[in-house]
């Protein structure tokens, strides 16, 4: 009886109940959206960085901390020297220590096309350790060649057997590299990598390094080789700052739990909104209908089922708005993670086969609707309160 005269109210004031329902379905998509593009930023930065968990990179010590490889920030002049390098070797042994050589210079690529390009100087034998190969061969000590960034390739129609000018100096394509995304290292896509020697020849000499990388086989030793590398070279001062693959995930995750609980909030203060309206709606409620309060009371209507009958206008309303709300947000939820991996890996191959419209996108929905539900009775229990405790005849004596 008294939900279904709860529902004859609602009817009575469907304006006032449609715009507390749409506030709601606002604050529940603004919510479960929101935090399903977070939460997609996030699982797709997890699923585009390769090679997590065998990569340790070391990078010299500068007074900005907390950088990763790539890092922009860390371009100063800093570099790790040749007899450091020895040490890390000696303390990461037996697992393989890369040094890395990078530059940057004009490279002509023929037809006339030419462009700034980073140079990345590896020793021939640690070129295959560390990167894959989509087309041609790998260079050689004694047939020094060139590895093309897949996505350089592309661009400048390059293909094993051409050509490129460095600087003032032709060498030869000897293959094009496999796609490799946001290593935690280097990041080769863009780029032209070539033996140590010839780098060297090319730029004069370098008794130091930017990057040291090491290639750990087992997982669990991860810890225990950063240990021994940071007593080794870090005993007095910081000379080098030691990440692994990681340490990368985990800053950007804190960075984007951040972006996401900040945007569900935007989303709360919306709900918020929503439950003034309700709230509203709900005093305007008792107060055309105190006289009737007073009726029901007068005839035996305990206060429970007085402050019941109006509960149920408040969860009826969240429900409906909360329903409406998480089907919506399913919706864009979807959209919103197929435009995070169109936008973030554009002009890659890494999209294909990543969804990251997982359990957690749907638990942003359902959190959004059962605080959409939440909020509706919240805001409704005050003025339900309120009408339960009218007197019978005090009720019946208002106008």
């Amino acid at each position: 009886m008294f939900f279904s005269f709860a529902v004859r109210n609602l009817k009575r004031h469907w304006i006032r109940s449609a715009l507390s329902i749409i506030g709601i379905v606002i604050g529940v998509v603004a919510i479960a959206s929101l935090g399903i593009m977070g939460n997609s930023i996030n699982l797709l930065v997890a699923n585009v960085i390769t090679d997590v968990g065998d990569t340790i990179v070391i990078t010299p010590h500068t007074a900005i901390g907390g950088t990763f490889a790539g890092d922009p920030r860390t371009a100063v002049d800093a570099a790790i020297p040749v007899r450091e390098v020895e040490e890390i070797r000696r303390a990461a042994n037996p697992h393989r220590t890369i040094p890395v050589l990078q530059g940057a210079d004009e490279v002509e690529f023929g037809r006339g096309e030419s462009g700034y390009t980073q140079i990345i100087g590896l020793a021939s034998d640690d070129i295959p350790i560390l990167l894959d190969l989509a087309d041609g061969q790998y260079p050689r000590q004694n047939q020094p060649g060139a590895l093309v960034g897949t996505y350089l390739a592309a661009e400048y129609d390059v293909a094993p057997g051409s050509r490129l000018t460095i600087g003032n100096e032709s060498i030869r394509v000897a293959g094009v590299l496999a796609e490799r995304g946001f290593a935690a290292d280097i990041n080769p896509d863009y780029a032209i990598v070539v033996p140590d020697g010839w780098y060297e020849s090319h730029f004069g000499a370098r008794d130091t390094y930017p990057m040291v990388i090491v290639r750990v086989g087992d997982a669990e030793e991860i810890d225990a080789v950063k240990e021994a590398i940071d007593s080794r070279i870090n005993r007095r001062e910081d000379i080098v700052d030691i990440l692994d693959s990681r340490d990368m995930l985990r800053q950007y995750e804190e960075i984007y739990q951040q972006i996401t609980v900040f945007l569900v909030g935007i989303g709360g203060i919306s709900l918020i909104v929503a439950a003034v309206n309700i709230l509203n709606v709900m005093y305007i409620s008792v107060t055309e209908r105190i006289r009737e309060i007073g009726v029901m009371r007068s005839i035996g209507a305990l206060r429970r089922e007085v402050l019941r009958m109006f509960l149920y206008e408040a969860v009826i309303l969240g429900l409906i708005g909360s329903i409406i709300g998480g089907v919506l947000s399913t919706a864009f939820g979807y959209l919103i993670s197929l435009a995070a991996v169109e936008v973030f890996t554009a002009g890659t191959t890494f999209g294909e086969n990543i969804t990251v419209f997982d359990l957690s996108a749907v638990g942003y929905i359902v959190f959004g609707m059962a605080f959409g539900i939440g909020t509706s009775i919240a805001a409704g229990f005050y003025p339900a309160w309120n009408a339960s405790q009218l007197a019978p005849v005090d009720a019946m004596r208002q106008k």
